[in-house]
């Protein structure tokens, strides 16, 4: 079963062509990641998949379900970590899960099961009453991960989600995602410019320019070449 498949998506800013005829899809339970350079449109398809912004050329559909025709059963599939953070500071941990669940209409013991398994997943069950300010930036990742679950998606999307952490937490958080596909059967596009987040049996997809340049098996696609070598080869970017 497909998780995520995206057919022949491109997006113009303008005169600027920002994805041009975007194909790719992502089995359910995989780990893909998409690798490219700041300003290859990774952002741009991000909002695509995330109906921020809506394109008229080609076609996205979140298990099973087509984006343009049914985009609220799409988007309840779906779990997102943006590059920018996007969590209430003055809140506590427990706080902004409770906020976020309601907004999906999950209140009660219901939303607090939900609230608990998410954070005993990413390991942070015994922060969540400490306020988000306090929090290290690596832990405040891991409860955006742990927001994103809450209402159990079939689909997480993670956006540059490492940006400004150390290499410890940034190992960490890739470790934790990684292991949510593996042992959940969740399906995950990762998407990065840094090469070091990607293993060998991790789906890949380069990115630059608005196309996509290659795909497949991240050990075949890169036969030997370190990723970093062979991403600067393709791309001409740094890795």
């Amino acid at each position: 079963m497909t998780g995520l498949r995206v057919d022949h998506l491109s997006y113009a800013y303008g005169a600027k062509q920002a994805l041009n005829d975007v194909t790719f899809s992502v089995e359910q339970g995989s780990f893909c990641a998409l690798l490219g350079p700041n300003g290859a449109g990774k952002s741009t398809l991000f909002a695509l998949l995330t109906r921020l912004f809506t394109s008229a050329q080609g076609t996205i559909e979140i298990a099973g379900h087509d984006m343009g025709r049914t985009p609220r059963k799409a988007l309840r599939e779906m779990g997102v970590v943006f590059q920018q953070p996007t969590l209430d500071l003055d809140l506590t941990a427990q706080r902004n899960m409770t906020y976020f669940a309601a907004l999906h209409g999950l209140s009660g013991k219901d939303a607090q099961h939900r609230i608990d398994a998410a954070l005993d997943r990413l390991d942070m069950r015994e922060r969540a009453g400490e306020i988000v300010r306090n929090l290290n930036g690596g832990h405040r990742r891991r409860l955006e991960i742990a927001r994103s679950l809450v209402h159990t998606p079939k689909v997480l999307l993670l956006d540059e989600p490492t940006v400004g952490l150390d290499a410890a937490a940034r190992r960490s958080i890739t470790d934790h995602v990684h292991a949510l596909s593996e042992t959940e059967g969740l399906t995950v596009l990762w998407a990065t410019h840094l090469a070091d987040e990607i293993r060998d049996t991790d789906q890949l997809l380069i990115l630059h320019q608005g196309a996509l340049l290659q795909q497949g098996l991240t050990g075949e696609l890169r036969a030997g070449e370190p990723l970093a070598d062979h991403f600067l080869a393709m791309t001409g970017a740094t890795a």
